[in-house]
Formats: structure tokens, sequence, C-alpha cells
């Protein structure tokens, strides 16, 4: 017991020996932490927009152009890809104007506000992202069912039926799943992509409300 008293107080004496952040320097430490995050998130959503209007570009064809207005979804994709990449681009700039306010906030209540408003912008950005994943695989599955290749096998299956609505139940319920997966698997990238820095975001945030008190 004597020695683990004699370890005990040989730890207080090195631990008072070193430097005490005072709450200046550490609301300093946090703000800088916070822009880095922020600035982070930026680059990302730049990154992800270039990628995929670079995988669009690359994978366009004349043969795919001509099976998706085979399919009759040339003008859904056209308005589709019009109102994604407006709103995309409106992200964008929101991202770099949260960057630029978390930069220049001077007091903890106002980077505790940068930092709720910083989060609600990345869950709307990501929301708006499965929406748009979530219609376009609705109006893709739609169009190859009705108009595809084997849509004519398709509606033939269903007028043989005797009850042709079990038959359009289980192909709605296929397509759910489709789109559940597909959503799913988005959600997981977001997650692994934006998760990280939301969660040291989250931390940084936790830390301020304590500041505050």
């Amino acid at each position: 017991m004597k020695e683990l008293e004699l370890l005990k107080k040989d730890w207080k004496a090195k631990e008072s020996g070193f430097p005490k952040l005072n709450r200046e320097a550490l609301y300093a430490l946090i703000w800088k932490r916070s822009s880095s995050i922020v600035k982070w998130l930026y680059y990302i959503s730049i990154a992800e927009f270039v990628f995929w209007t670079a995988l669009s570009i690359l994978t366009r064809s004349t043969e795919q152009e001509e099976i998706i207005e085979s399919m009759r979804l040339s003008t859904f994709i056209t308005v589709l890809t019009v109102v994604n990449y407006s709103v995309l681009v409106y992200f964008i700039v929101l991202f770099y104007k949260n960057y630029k306010l978390v930069s220049y906030q001077s007091s903890v209540k106002e980077l505790i506000q940068s930092i709720l408003k910083v989060k609600k912008t990345v869950s709307q950005y990501v929301w708006f992202n499965l929406s748009m994943l979530g219609v376009a695989t609705l109006g893709g599955l739609i169009g190859s069912i009705l108009y595809g290749p084997e849509s004519e096998t398709i509606l033939e299956m269903a007028h043989q039926r005797e009850n042709p609505f079990i038959f359009w139940g289980i192909i709605g319920l296929v397509v759910l799943v489709v789109i559940a997966l597909a959503i799913g698997l988005l959600l997981l990238f977001y997650r692994l992509l934006y998760g990280i820095l939301l969660k040291k975001l989250k931390h940084n945030y936790k830390e301020l409300i304590k500041l505050e008190d």
C-alpha cells in the first residue's frame, strides 16, 4: 500500500507540471479543428461532384442513349439531371459559406451555432442525394418494365395471370427492395465518407458546450 501511495503522489507531482490550457486557448484549438473539418467537408463535396460528373460523361454512349429513348426516359432523365446538378452546385456554395462562417467566428456561442448549421447542411445534402437516387431508380425500373426489352414478356405474364394484381404486387415489392438496397448502399457510403468528420464535429460541439457553461 505504501508503494501505491508513493506512486500516486509521484503521478500528481508530474501532472501538476503539465501546462494547462485556459478558456481562450481551448476555444482557439476547437475553432481551428472545426474550421479544418468544415473545409474538408467542402473539398469532399467538390470531389464527389467532379467524380459523378466524370462518371456520367465517361459512361455516356450512343447505345445507352438509344436504350433510354426506347424506354421513354429521355425527358425524365434530362429534368432529373438539371435538378440534380443545380441543387448540388447550391450545396457546394452552401458548404463554402459554412466554411467561411466557421472560420470567422469570434465567440463560443457563434461557433456552436455554426457547427449546428454545418451538421444540418450535411444531413440535408445526404438526404437529397438519397432521394434523387430513389427517384432515379424508381423511374428506371418503371421504364424498364413498361418499355424495356423484356416489357412485352412481363406484360404478357401479367395478362395470363388470373389475378394480375398479385403479379403487379410482386413486381412492386421487387422494385421497392431494389430501391431500398440502392439507398442503403449509398447511405453506407455517406456514413463512411461524412460520418467520421461529423463525429469529430460533434465532439467539438460538446467541448464548446462545456466552455459555455
